[in-house]
């Protein structure tokens, strides 16, 4: 008899446990994600999805380190600008 009810509780949890997987299996089917040319569907889609976020996070917390640099940085990235423009407009006058 109490065999019986061991079985009936495992049997319960196997079918709840194949349940949920197969909601799971259903939703990665249906997940897909399309980048202009790159498209992708199911596992390769979700992994791209969390990859983005785990890069996402990582930018983040760079500009979050650097963020006291980042107007020098942004202030010398256009000096370099203008002096890229300026020999380009020199070459092009002569």
């Amino acid at each position: 008899m109490r065999c019986d009810v061991e079985r009936s509780v495992m049997n319960n949890r196997a079918r709840t446990l194949r349940a949920f997987f197969r909601g799971i299996a259903r939703i990665q089917k249906t997940f897909t994600i399309e980048i202009g040319p790159l498209r992708a569907r199911g596992v390769p889609a979700v992994l791209l999805g969390v990859t983005g976020i785990i890069l996402a996070s990582g930018v983040t917390a760079a500009l979050a380190k650097g963020a006291t640099r980042l107007p020098e940085t942004l202030g010398e990235a256009r000096g370099l600008a203008d002096a890229l423009n300026a020999s380009a407009a020199a070459r092009l006058k002569s």
